[in-house]
């Protein structure tokens, strides 16, 4: 792929009848995309028994007046290290812009900054990461397996995480109901 092809700051969807069950009606945020391979973070489904003042406790800080949120599953890859996905007007050390859609962050620093009340305006935090060695993304879309969908700031922080997948969709133009489950061949 060239530089304008790679899809870091945009939401990567799964396909439906995707081959691999772990990533039905799968959202992910593409936080980094090159030759070298790609990072996601998993936007579309919740950790179960897992809130964010509990994982502020877990990790000795104290949750103040921090909101109780949902914690995603970023992903299958290191499902106990925490991601923060959050707006811009945050930025710490470590921090990495995801243009055009957010900034991550990974960091003790943020989830103080958001227990303190001086965080990012908007977040979401996430357990874990769905990534791929160089070329792996590009062979499973070619294999049904994804659709690049654009960076649409809205479904981040302003959509249910349920509604994140048919969203998505809809605001590239798409309605779901009439994908089909396989693909065709020339």
């Amino acid at each position: 792929m060239t530089e304008g092809q790679y899809l870091s700051g945009r939401i990567l969807l799964a396909m439906p009848g995707m081959y691999d069950p772990r990533f039905e009606r799968s959202v992910n945020v593409m936080c980094v995309h090159d030759e070298h391979g790609a990072l996601g973070i998993g936007i579309g489904h919740i950790r179960d028994g897992v809130r964010f003042r509990g994982l502020l406790e877990e990790v000795g800080i104290d949750p103040g007046d921090a909101p109780d949120r949902e914690v995603h599953h970023g992903g299958p890859v290191e499902p106990g290290r925490g991601f923060v996905l959050h707006s811009t007007d945050w930025g710490g050390q470590d921090t990495i812009a995801v243009e055009p859609l957010c900034a991550l962050s990974a960091s003790l620093d943020v989830l103080r900054a958001i227990a303190e009340g001086r965080g990012p305006r908007h977040w979401l935090i996430a357990l874990g990461y769905a990534g791929w060695g160089a070329g792996q993304l590009e062979g499973e879309m070619r294999q049904h397996g994804w659709y690049a969908a654009g960076g649409h700031r809205e479904i981040l922080f302003d959509t249910p995480t349920d509604a994140r997948w048919t969203s998505t969709w809809r605001a590239d133009g798409i309605d779901p109901s009439f994908l089909a489950n396989t693909t065709g061949r020339a």
